[in-house]
């Protein structure tokens, strides 16, 4: 219903290719994200991109509690993002994601909502 709704869908759809279950990820470690773009596509495409990298980099498994956007102008997120580090078991080594594209990157208000689509470089 919401655009928070729907970035914080998105990103547990990612968590769910990537590690399995979202709700095996426990909440023991904290980042703050703050990010602006031009648009809603773009922001999307940074937010999840985001996510991407703190998996790759610190084998962090994040989701958002808190998700904050405002759309004056231009687009801005502030997240709290909650997760643990990736612990083979706890959790499902699954496809392992490269990058999110661009290419059909779509951010739009639906008829029973918001409604996002986004492809994963695998």
């Amino acid at each position: 219903d919401t655009l928070e709704g729907v970035f914080g869908a998105a990103a547990d759809a990612l968590l769910s290719v990537t590690a399995g279950d979202p709700e095996r990820v426990r909440e023991l470690e904290e980042r703050p994200l703050a990010l602006e773009e031009p648009d809603l596509e773009l922001l999307m495409l940074g937010f999840l991109s985001e996510l991407v990298f703190l998996r790759d980099a610190h084998e962090l498994l994040l989701r958002p509690k808190r998700l904050r956007i405002q759309r004056e102008g231009s687009a801005r997120l502030e997240a709290r993002l909650v997760g643990e580090k990736f612990a083979p078991t706890r959790h499902r080594s699954a496809t392992e994601v490269k990058a999110v594209t661009a290419h059909g990157l779509r951010v739009a208000r639906g008829v029973d909502g918001w409604e996002v689509r986004v492809t994963l470089d695998v």
